[in-house]
């Protein structure tokens, strides 16, 4: 059974989350897990992921980014989408060190996991945040100024307008991201280079990806490794950006390609 938390972040929103409880031989470490764009806590299958984890001795936290649409009342989708249009990788990247200030202990090894965008902002931390003991991404994005597509008419218009919007297309929501999110990311283009970052992780770096990955190519993980040729590449053959999960997930096991990634992560992080 998950714990519910809630922590006063940095600017203006609060985190919630949920932490697992290690089951049966404990093994004095915490995962901590970052969702991705347009994602939440409690998409797909990803308390099937906590769980699985938990199971096997480890401390799980998964949260809402602070600013990533969903409310204390609401937790999953956007029902603040001015929070939305006021997120950026800056905000993110303070959260999780939020929630690593509030969970780690001396005592217990801390680990990160994180899924596409949230594989960035944990890859980044990794290699900046020196209490980090071992790392693993699932469907990581490499590059976050590439994402802009800098000089072309979309972005051309988002500049001019302040604003753009961005369909979702499970719920229909137009989401809004202002302008806001390019200028700080270029103020603090530093600590949000990912390729800088990755060169710097010196432990154990496990990069998960799929063969028939649609949203982030199978390329961005290949260039994760070629910046960390100590890291460990596992492909998996077939499996998309979700590894084969949906929202809503009423199923209570994960599909194959979520399984086979959830061994590896038990692999990785139990050796």
């Amino acid at each position: 059974m998950s714990q519910p938390f809630q922590l006063q972040a940095n600017h203006g929103r609060p985190i919630i989350g949920n932490f697992h409880p290690a089951q049966g031989t404990k093994k004095q470490a915490l995962i901590i897990f970052c969702h991705g764009y347009k994602g939440f806590k409690d998409w797909g299958g990803w308390h099937l992921m906590a769980n699985a984890l938990t199971e096997v001795g480890f401390d799980f936290v998964r949260f809402n980014f602070s600013h990533n649409g969903g409310t204390l009342e609401q937790p999953i989708d956007f029902p603040d989408l001015e929070a939305f249009s006021e997120n950026n990788y800056s905000i993110e990247m303070d959260d999780l060190q939020v929630v690593i200030d509030h969970f780690s202990k001396e005592e217990q090894n801390l680990y990160l996991l994180g899924h596409s965008r949230g594989g960035g902002i944990v890859s980044l931390t990794a290699g900046q945040d020196s209490r980090i003991d071992k790392v693993a991404t699932l469907a990581s994005v490499s590059d976050y100024r590439a994402r802009f597509l800098e000089g072309t008419e979309h972005f051309k218009q988002w500049q001019q307008k302040g604003i753009t919007y961005i369909e979702n297309s499970r719920t229909g929501q137009l989401l809004p991201h202002k302008y806001q999110f390019y200028t700080d990311f270029i103020a603090h283009e530093d600590r949000l280079t990912i390729h800088k970052a990755v060169k710097a992780i010196n432990i154990p770096h496990l990069i998960l990806h799929g063969t028939e990955d649609p949203t982030v190519t199978l390329k961005e993980a290949e260039a994760l490794h070629s910046w960390n040729p100590e890291s460990i590449l596992k492909v998996i053959e077939g499996a998309d950006h979700v590894f084969g999960m949906k929202h809503p997930y009423p199923e209570t096991e994960l599909p194959k390609h979520m399984q086979l990634a959830v061994e590896a992560l038990i692999e990785f992080y139990t050796n």
